[in-house]
């Protein structure tokens, strides 16, 4: 059984398949990492899979990296040449935050700290989890929002702890400042890109996904 860690339901939806536990993060690393860690003995690996904000740029909404490192943690190195060349990723690190980086400006400076491409909130607590529990990790993200663009506050509101949307919050937000609109309408045009992007991706994976592929 392979454990895939992702944000949200949408995603969780898109990634379950004969061999894959999905557990959903919604934001709450602690809650994730209990769920993985009581995941793992069960399991042969452990992916971190999903949506991502890029950090370095020239990577668009679409886009996929894939990591040779998430924090001091190793990617399989076969496994992540493989998922490279499936994808047609680009590989690099990809860092881990417990808070939403939604400012160019906050995503500039992670990139300059870290060296790394993309960002999310999943990878690094799979990451420590695969690594205390020994099992083969690797993490492969597509790029939703774009190193230079600034997530509307909107945007940042919208996903509840069971990864679901919450939408009165979003329209909470919008009533009080309505001139984030347009910005909302092009976040939510990229996000649909990522989507799309993360369908086709898993689709031409198939069983190579898992853990079958490093063999």
């Amino acid at each position: 059984m392979l454990l895939a860690a992702t944000g949200l339901r949408r995603e969780g939806r898109i990634l379950r398949g004969t061999g894959v536990r999905v557990i959903l993060g919604g934001g709450d690393q602690r809650r994730l990492e209990a769920e993985l860690d009581q995941a793992a003995p069960q399991a042969d690996g452990v992916i971190s899979i999903g949506i991502a904000g890029a950090l370095a740029p020239g990577l668009r909404p679409g886009d996929w990296v894939v990591a040779d490192a998430v924090g001091e943690v190793r990617a399989d190195p076969g496994w992540a040449a493989r998922l490279t060349e499936v994808l047609e990723a680009r590989r690099g690190s990809i860092a881990g935050t417990d808070a939403m980086v939604a400012e160019a400006a906050g995503k500039a400076a992670l990139h300059q700290a870290t060296g790394a491409l993309a960002v999310d909130m999943e990878s690094h607590v799979a990451a420590r989890v695969a690594q205390r529990h020994g099992l083969p990790f690797a993490a492969a993200r597509v790029i939703s929002d774009a190193a230079d663009h600034t997530l509307p506050p909107a945007a940042r509101v919208g996903m509840r702890p069971d990864g679901g949307m919450d939408l009165p919050a979003v329209l909470r937000s919008l009533a009080a400042d309505p001139r984030q609109l347009p910005a909302l309408i092009r976040t939510g045009i990229a996000a649909e890109r990522a989507f799309r992007a993360l369908l086709r991706g898993y689709r031409r994976l198939g069983p190579r996904l898992g853990r079958s592929v490093l063999g």
